[in-house]
């Protein structure tokens, strides 16, 4: 049941939807994971009514930060803001379909960070984090 996964990560590790930034973009962030350097630059349009329309994003790092961007990008578009707020760790872990070993959940969930950063704030993806402790 795995390999289908692996299949599916190795797939949008190396053919990346929605690759490369927009510009203009209505929300324009970068975050990065400093213990193994994967790095990721998010950009969003959105329209009147706050919903997604379109996805842009560059980065490097290994084959699960790059297929999580990937696969989140897909996700969000055509969700309000509000709607992408409530998308949390088990959903992106859910997408990967892998178990990740502790040194691979910062790299699975670099992209809803800062997908969550950039269109909340700091305080928004800290509060998503304590209360995910507390369950």
């Amino acid at each position: 049941m795995y390999d289908m996964y692996r299949e599916l990560i190795l797939d949008h590790a190396k053919n990346p939807r929605n690759h490369g930034l927009l510009d203009p973009a209505d929300i324009d962030f970068e975050g990065h994971n400093p213990l193994c350097g994967d790095r990721l630059h998010l950009t969003l349009r959105v329209d009147e009514n706050n919903r997604i329309t379109e996805v842009g994003w560059d980065g490097e790092g290994c084959a699960i930060s790059q297929a999580s961007a990937s696969l989140l990008g897909e996700e969000v578009i055509g969700k309000t803001l509000d709607e992408v707020k409530s998308i949390n760790k088990e959903q992106i872990f859910e997408m990967l379909g892998i178990p990740l070993s502790m040194n691979r959940i910062k790299c699975a969930l670099l992209s809803l960070k800062v997908l969550k950063v950039g269109a909340y704030g700091l305080a928004e993806w800290q509060q998503q984090e304590a209360d995910e402790e507390e369950e």
